[in-house]
């Protein structure tokens, strides 16, 4: 568990927030691609409620993202596009073509404020008209007329730097610039270490090296940058880790740091040229031409303190850049399906290594036994690639809460629990952008401020608590907060006032499942943070695409629980293979509890057609599976006699079944993508025999039960 408490607010502030850009520049450009591709085929004359939504949601997508980074400049612009796709949605104006355009220029402008923040290069936008005409938009009112409005933004006047002192013009090299680049005073060490990480991220960015092992006596760490940016581009992209003041760049002097290779002036008056720019190479290589011209024109001692800091400089580089390699998804992926078909044929190797005589094959079995082991471990392995661990999304929001409790004015402490619970890749992606929605609505609905905090008797700094864990083969990553909780009656007069169904007689979780209405809002003022509707409707969507749940606990006046539970969505797990009559069932592992034989008197009957079963001190209701899935029976008089305990969404219950086959890995094959949906079956598998047998959703099968 990690807290973060109200001393160490400030230092989670500092969290290094450019760790996160890539994923919010790939799904900012989706969502772009998205809002283009859906403008495009909007039908002006009678637009699609759905694709208007779509094209709302697009646009809050990335206006959250941006506020979270600090990208203030597309924020403002998705903020007045939501303004405008709000009232469209809502039918309160009527779209047109001109709308469309402006639209589409505004998106064009947000790829340009992108790739800028991406350190693409590029001036800065001038978005005040478009600006301008989506208010008058909003407005009910025609934008001003203007040559080419909405066709594309406006660049705005370039910034021009001073004159650097020491020297008329930087150094070039063969159309490089040689620079030297002095940063400081720092807030932190580590900030040098991430400006030399840009490099490495961006290729084409050039390269840079430490003067003297990076520090000079004045406290201040100077580098040799060798670049075609330009100042403007090189002082914005620093600018993700320090200010502009604290980064300057000059020509470089020429002073050797390379211990290798160094740089050396010419002689005064000598001609300037690309390929001879006044300053040379030398190689002080024993015996290598121009060595001694070199070690004269060069501070000796200077240069020979200089060799091992640099090379001690570039060794941290060399074992990082050594440690990690970027492989696409898609290779992960076939990488992974050829680990299922590996896993089912040593499963029908194994199936057939039983039937051999031990003693007569010892070598033959002994292989398929070592086949098995190194199997598993490699099966292992390659789901790894794809895991990494829930603190990769938790760290996102200390910083975000943190500015939106300040704009609310309340005080809010986050507790994280099971930041290194692992997920799949592709899993924690899907779920970023709900939890985003959950924290935000928890911080500005739930959360009272201060004052009425402190009237109602409980701390004036609430909590909101993020969880992840594993339950019963289920992910379940719950947030949590202490504030006012739902009001029934609240949420009943909303739900009426928008003409939804809603008597009385619903029980408390049907009421709190009106807020998952699209465009249901409980906030009385639209702002920047919430009110329009949109955030609880895309949270149950995203994670009903992925097969889940979400479920809502709240009390009033106490605070409100919402738990996201995901399926188990990895490629291989293991399993407990069941025998219904002829057919053969898997169960995930991780749900089952335990399995006992019964006899029929141990079943009572309640209600008429119901049975449960007492295990110990708890009766559970009992499934029987051969009537779930109306198995046929050729033997009428078996019956089954075995029980096997499983466990899910925090409840058990007993299934009937007719043998326990045996424990394996199997390979989860999407049968709704091959086939259909089918009710209680989470996918397929195929055995060691070839036979297909069906993966059991112990969760549906346990919520048919309990009901």
């Amino acid at each position: 568990m990690a807290e973060m408490s109200t001393e160490s607010a400030n230092a989670a502030a500092g969290i290094d927030l450019s760790q996160f850009y890539a994923v919010f520049f790939e799904e900012a450009g989706e969502n772009l691609e998205r809002m283009e591709q859906l403008l495009l085929e909007l039908d002006v004359a009678s637009a699609d409620d759905e694709a208007l939504n779509a094209i709302f949601r697009c646009a809050h997508s990335i206006k959250g993202g941006a506020a979270t980074f600090g990208f203030a400049d597309v924020a403002e612009l998705t903020h007045q596009m939501e303004t405008l796709l709000d009232k469209l949605r809502r039918h309160e104006l009527q779209p047109t073509a001109a709308m469309v355009d402006v639209l589409l220029a505004s998106g064009d402008a947000l790829s340009s404020q992108l790739a800028r923040h991406q350190g693409a290069g590029g001036e800065a936008i001038d978005t005040s008209a478009l600006l301008a005409d989506i208010r008058a938009f909003v407005a009910g009112e025609a934008p001003q007329a203007r040559e080419s409005a909405a066709a594309a933004p406006v660049v705005a006047a370039p910034v021009i730097d001073a004159p650097l002192p020491e020297h008329d013009e930087p150094v070039t090299i063969k159309g490089e610039r040689i620079l030297e680049l002095t940063l400081g005073p720092l807030p932190r060490p580590e900030v040098a270490a991430s400006i030399v990480e840009l490099f490495k991220e961006i290729t084409d960015l050039g390269t840079i090296e430490a003067v003297d092992g990076g520090m000079a006596q004045d406290g201040l760490r100077r580098f040799k940058v060798v670049t075609h940016s330009s100042d403007n581009e090189l002082l914005d992209l620093f600018g993700f880790h320090v200010s502009r003041e604290q980064a300057v760049l000059r020509p470089w002097s020429g002073e050797r740091v390379n211990p290798g290779y160094g740089f050396f002036p010419k002689a005064p008056g000598s001609p300037i040229s690309e390929e001879d720019p006044g300053y040379g190479f030398f190689d002080n290589a024993p015996g290598a031409p121009g060595a001694a011209a070199a070690a004269s024109a060069a501070d000796a001692p200077k240069a020979e303190a200089a060799r091992p800091a640099a090379r001690e400089a570039a060794k941290p580089a060399a074992s990082l850049e050594s440690a990690t390699l970027r492989v696409s998804v898609e290779k992960i992926d076939q990488l992974i399906n050829l680990m299922g078909e590996l896993v089912i044929t040593q499963a029908m190797l194994a199936q057939h290594g039983r039937e051999l005589d031990p003693v007569a094959h010892q070598t033959l079995v002994s292989g398929l036994t070592a086949l098995d082991r190194n199997t598993r471990d490699l099966q292992e392995a390659v789901m790894s690639v794809r895991m990494i661990p829930m603190q990769t999304v938790f760290s996102r929001f200390p910083r975000m809460l943190r500015d939106l409790a300040g704009k609310l004015g309340k005080k809010v402490e986050l507790v994280t629990v099971g930041e290194a619970t692992e997920l799949d890749k592709g899993l924690v992606e899907k779920i970023t952008d709900p939890l985003t929605h959950l924290v935000r609505n928890s911080c500005d609905h739930g959360i009272e401020t201060p004052a009425e905090r402190v009237a109602k008797g409980k701390p004036e700094t609430g909590t909101i608590t993020l969880a992840a864990s594993h339950q019963g083969g289920s992910i379940v990553i719950e947030v949590k907060d202490d504030g006012k909780g739902l009001s029934r009656e609240k949420l009943l007069k909303k739900a009426r006032e928008r003409g939804l169904h809603a008597p009385d007689t619903l029980t408390d979780s049907e009421v709190w499942g009106l807020i998952f209405e699209p465009g249901f809002s409980t906030a009385e003022v639209v702002t920047d943070v919430s009110g329009r509707g949109v955030g609880m409707d895309v949270v149950k969507k995203n994670i009903a695409a992925l097969g889940g749940t979400v479920e809502i606990d709240s009390a009033e006046g106490y605070g409100m629980r919402v738990a996201v539970r995901l399926p188990l969505t990895l490629a291989i797990m293991d399993g407990m293979s069941v025998g219904v009559g002829d057919e053969c069932y898997i169960l995930p592992l991780a749900s089952v509890v335990e399995s006992f034989l019964v006899t029929e008197d141990t079943i009572k009957t309640i209600g008429g057609n119901g049975r449960v079963v007492q295990v110990r001190d708890e009766y559970m209701p009992v499934v029987a599976l051969d009537e779930v899935f109306r198995v046929p029976r050729f033997d009428l008089d078996k019956t089954s006699s075995i029980m096997v305990v499983v466990e899910a969404e925090g409840a058990r219950v007993a299934m009937l079944v007719d043998e326990l086959l045996g424990q394996q890995q199997v390979v989860v094959k999407n049968l709704e993508a091959n086939y259909r949906k089918v009710p209680d079956i989470s996918g397929a598998t195929i055995m060691g025999d070839g036979r297909v047998a069906l993966i059991l959703d112990v969760g549906s099968l346990i919520r048919n039960a309990r009901h």
